[in-house]
């Protein structure tokens, strides 16, 4: 199966540190030549989160931030005004420095059940419990997702662009376990046919390869793959070691793997466990171990192993498998997350180099 980047491709999940996006831009150019992405930079504040982010993206379907949270409201506010110029400005970042930029480039949003499941509607109640707010907001969503993808066509004329959607929340979406505005009592799950309908009907009109990524540790793999994406995007350490995975998830992933589905592997700890640090010299110690990571080749042992134990032939490794960091970088420093990046670039070109280590 010819795959939408190249072998040994690595990439970002999509956040970084801090707040300035001309320098994050210039990181994951610089660090992830191969598939970079448009960052993205929550520590902002509102607007640039996962759900005001996304919902930027609706037509004709305003949002409000609300002490509860974000709201679906009758006319365009503040809120909805500042994560449209947040969004303008990071794609004015891109278009100046990925100036001449030729090959696959990465853009995130949320996907429609997270965005269901997040988005409130005029009584407060997420808009997943009703089915044709459902309905509307994954229309509204896919026109604004092809305005979007045109848009970053029109900047950089030489990306072949591919679409990460966000859905942390399905699995919760799936499992009925949604909360009602009190807390006490849990949303209607949706049936799971209409769950793949919406998806699939996106991934067919959005006009580019789609890749769902869910940082939860219960992945809807088949779903995804049904849906027709062309990868998943995944924390495999939340399956715990690799030499303890269990039968039943090597058959659960392997299924959808043979059948062609593209893995985006998180292998690579976004941050490191807090540690209290107090004087200057424990201070300049935890610096150096945020940028000393372990030797590249080890932090790919995990799909190594998944393949040996599936069978499968090691020299498709380098062209099935992307290496990511576990999570996406908000959290981490500065000195980290270009650390987390370079060690995710040479983790996957060792695949290439070496597919049978």
């Amino acid at each position: 199966m010819d795959y939408p980047w190249p072998e040994g491709a690595a990439t970002g999940v999509g956040s970084m540190p801090g707040t300035d996006v001309i320098e994050s831009v210039r990181t994951v150019l610089g660090e992830l030549p191969d598939l970079p992405h448009l960052p993205e930079l929550p520590n902002r504040g509102p607007g640039a989160d996962l759900i005001g982010r996304g919902a930027s993206f609706l037509v004709e379907l305003p949002v409000d931030l609300q002490p509860s949270g974000w709201r679906l409201v009758d006319r365009p506010g503040r809120d909805l005004r500042r994560a449209l110029d947040l969004m303008e400005r990071d794609l004015d970042a891109l278009t100046e420095h990925a100036e001449g930029y030729s090959g696959p480039l990465k853009v995130q949003a949320a996907g429609v059940w997270t965005l269901a499941a997040s988005l409130e509607l005029h009584n407060g109640v997420a808009a997943v419990s009703d089915p044709g707010a459902v309905r509307d907001l994954a229309e509204s969503l896919l026109d604004g997702l092809i305005a979007h993808l045109a848009d970053v066509r029109r900047r950089v004329p030489g990306a072949e662009l591919l679409l990460q959607l966000d859905e942390p929340t399905l699995p919760a979406v799936l499992a009925g376990r949604i909360k009602t505005p009190s807390g006490y009592g849990m949303l209607r799950r949706p049936e799971e046919s209409t769950v793949e309908s919406a998806l699939a009907t996106l991934v067919e009109k959005v006009g580019a390869p789609v890749v769902f990524h869910c940082c939860a540790a219960e992945v809807p793999w088949g779903l995804f793959r049904r849906s027709g994406a062309v990868a998943v995007s995944a924390d495999l350490t939340l399956l715990g070691p690799s030499d303890r995975w269990s039968a039943r998830t090597i058959d659960t992933i392997g299924e959808e793997l043979d059948a062609g589905l593209g893995l985006f592997a998180g292998m690579v700890p976004a941050v490191l466990p807090v540690a209290a640090v107090s004087t200057a010299d424990q201070r300049v110690a935890a610096r150096a171990r945020e940028r000393k990571l372990s030797d590249p080749a080890t932090s790919v042992v995990p799909v190594r192993t998944l393949w040996q134990r599936l069978g499968f032939d090691p020299a498709s490794l380098a062209s099935q498998v992307v290496v990511t960091p576990t999570c996406g970088l908000a959290g981490a420093t500065d000195d980290r997350a270009r650390a987390v990046l370079t060690q995710v670039r040479e983790a996957g070109r060792s695949l290439v180099k070496d597919p049978e280590a």
